[in-house]
């Protein structure tokens, strides 16, 4: 029983990073700070989908469901609703690219947003 909660809170866990990767710029355009912690995650996140690495929560995931004598992914509200989202089926290595891409793609408009938002409030004096 802990070993699949804590396989689910790790899933959990992932799926908050991922998000905050994809929507975690606009953190930085409310409080610039924000970058300090959301660019160094875009970049792990882009390199892992460029390379094809697979993200250490992922196995360490894996290890806890099977500690916890799963085989799969079935049951429950995580397992049913935000695993499908975190591993996609039929994910290649030209869908990672394209991932890759759009969340740098992404990040770069919002960063440029967050750029002149600051440099506009540094001329102001804000």
């Amino acid at each position: 029983m802990l070993y699949r909660l804590l396989a689910d809170a790790l899933v959990a866990f992932h799926f908050a990073f991922i998000v905050f990767v994809v929507a975690g710029g606009a953190l930085a355009l409310v409080r610039l700070g924000w970058a300090i912690v959301h660019l160094p995650s875009v970049a792990w996140a882009a390199w892992t989908e460029f390379t094809g690495t697979i993200c250490p929560l992922t196995p360490w995931e894996q290890s806890l469901r099977r500690a916890a004598g799963d085989a799969g992914y079935s049951g429950g509200f995580i397992d049913h609703y935000l695993v499908p989202i975190i591993y996609p089926p039929g994910l290649t290595p030209g869908t990672q690219l394209a991932l890759g891409a759009f969340v740098v793609a992404l990040n770069i408009v919002v960063y440029a947003m967050v750029w002149r938002r600051h440099r506009k409030d540094s001329r102001i004096g804000v």
